[in-house]
């Protein structure tokens, strides 16, 4: 293949992903390979779009979200509105993340006391110590 196109085997490789994912993003809308009979060719812009992809999942992203901000590249404005809602999408992301965060140091924090309990228990059960 050239550097201008990629099987979707060669897509499978460099991005990790499988056919059936490459294929799911497709019948979303979120790509648009050249189909050539059965087979499919992916173009840098299908490279690209699939780095912002991958980028939105691992952010949390929802596929909807990352398919309207791709959307919006092509709307004339030198990406000004594509990057505006991406930073107010990523900025709610990133609120959300803190507020998960917050409640999971709380749980870690419940989870070793009840671990420190716990062990503090078996110990005196050992020693034959009563549990006061």
């Amino acid at each position: 293949m050239t550097d201008d196109v990629m099987t979707i085997r060669e897509m499978c490789a460099a991005y990790d992903v499988t056919p059936r994912t490459l294929r799911f993003y497709e019948s979303k809308e979120l790509l648009s390979p050249i189909r050539k009979g059965q087979k499919r060719l992916f173009t840098r812009r299908d490279r690209a779009r699939l780095t912002l992809i991958l980028r939105g999942k691992r952010f949390g992203f929802s596929l909807e979200d990352i398919r309207q901000l791709l959307d919006l590249y092509h709307l004339g404005d030198q990406q000004r509105t594509q990057i505006e809602r991406t930073l107010a999408v990523a900025r709610e992301r990133l609120q959300e993340m803190r507020q998960k965060h917050a409640e999971l140091e709380t749980a870690i924090e419940e989870l070793s006391h009840q671990i420190s309990t716990g062990e503090q228990t078996l110990s005196k059960t050992a020693t034959g110590q009563p549990d006061t």
